[in-house]
């Protein structure tokens, strides 16, 4: 590699800070490493990154890659330098044609190695410069796949927490039957802090609840964990939805540090056939009747929990037994550049499968909607009265 006049070209180094980690994942790091060190420094270049169980596998290559294999001579290649704790070794191969010059080094950050960067080229030999600017540019890959790995680290902790609290929600009465499903958006993304729960009140009635943290990430998890607990502990006080709502927001604004989220809470009473509904900043339930067909709700909308604002009423409707309740995160609807009215209209046009259990009626609407594509993470609870027939 040479400029026009013949002399060695060196990227500088913010030439490498642009053109390494546009992104947060690794192995988009690993093909910008040795798709940049080919424009500018060899005629081949390999990343072998170091996965789990200690395996190692060549995520990238860029330019004439016949020249990488054998990629490493019989010989042990000699240490060129030495940069920050790690060596950066050479070989030449002479396999009865032209040299071919090798260098490799270990992508290290703070002790740890994360694979090995190899680049080869026929001619010349790497100079000192090329060799420093090959250590530069192993170093800044080397910073963006620790931060990726960090990252994805946090994401996992995040997406666990939430799965293992969602997936354990409180056991409704006998009377009532529930089915819930979660769906994170794409493994790549951070995950948010969507929750369901249910909770046993007297006289066989069950709180149904979902809500929507704000943001993404452990924090929103945590948080999500935190309101879920403390609404378990307003509503076994047994106080109307509005009033379990009211608490809640007034215990969350005081403190400063906790995110607002929306949240919806429905009453049901399987004896009496009816449900009470609160919502704080949350979208509307729909009802599903016995053909299958979807109706919304109309429930009235305080503002989000955490803005000490209150101002929470309750509304009654008739819950009839084969009618199907959802109650849903905003993921399950809500498009980019559509209007909200145009994605809820999309909700109430499915059709449920008459007949269905409850289980099959949450997979039918995940399904209609095309949730597992979704935009955003998605929670949903579906409940049905109990039949009272010997024959159900």
């Amino acid at each position: 590699m040479s400029d026009r006049d013949g002399r060695a070209f060196v990227p500088a180094p913010d030439e490498t800070l642009d053109a390494i980690g546009t992104t947060d994942d690794e192995n988009t790091t690993c093909r910008e490493l040795a798709a940049f060190l080919f424009r500018t420094l060899c005629d081949a270049a390999a990343v072998d990154l170091s996965l789990e169980g200690g395996r190692v596998e060549r995520v990238a290559e860029a330019g004439a890659v016949g020249l990488l294999r054998p990629p490493v001579p019989a010989t042990r290649p000699a240490v060129r330098a030495v940069d920050d704790g790690h060596p950066l070794r050479s070989w030449t191969l002479r396999p009865g044609g032209s040299p071919l010059h090798g260098l490799s080094v270990a992508l290290v950050r703070h002790g740890t190695s994360y694979g090995t960067l190899l680049v080869v080229r026929t001619g010349a030999a790497f100079t000192d410069r090329e060799a420093a600017a090959l250590h530069f540019a192993a170093r800044v890959a080397a910073v963006h796949i620790r931060h990726a790995r960090r990252l994805a680290a946090t994401e996992s902790v995040a997406l666990n927490l939430q799965r293992a609290l969602v997936a354990d929600p409180g056991r409704p009465h006998p009377n009532l039957l529930i089915a819930g499903r979660y769906l994170p958006v794409g493994s790549s993304a951070l995950v948010g802090g969507d929750w369901y729960e249910t909770v046993r009140l007297h006289f066989g009635r069950t709180l149904l609840v979902v809500g929507d943290v704000m943001g993404h990430g452990l924090d929103a998890a945590v948080d999500m964990n935190a309101y879920r607990s403390t609404l378990r502990e307003v509503a076994s006080t047994d106080l109307a939805p509005h009033r379990v709502l009211r608490q809640l927001d007034a215990l969350v604004a005081e403190d400063a540090g906790r995110r607002p989220a929306t949240c919806l809470l429905v009453r049901v009473d399987p004896a009496r056939g009816t449900a009470v509904y609160a919502s704080a900043g949350h979208l509307p339930p729909a009802v599903f009747a016995a053909d299958g067909t979807g109706r919304l709700l109309d429930v009235p909308v305080g503002p989000p929990l955490g803005t000490g604002l209150g101002g929470y009423e309750s509304a009654a409707h008739p819950l009839a037994e084969e009618e199907t309740l959802l109650l849903y995160t905003d993921g399950l609807v809500e498009r980019r550049g559509e209007d909200i009215d145009v994605s809820l209209a999309r909700l109430t046009a499915l059709r449920l499968p008459p007949g269905g259990t409850i289980a099959e009626a949450a997979d039918a609407i995940v399904t209609g909607l095309d949730a597992l594509h979704a935009e955003d993470d998605v929670a949903v609870l579906a409940a049905r009265i109990r039949s009272r027939s010997p024959h159900a």
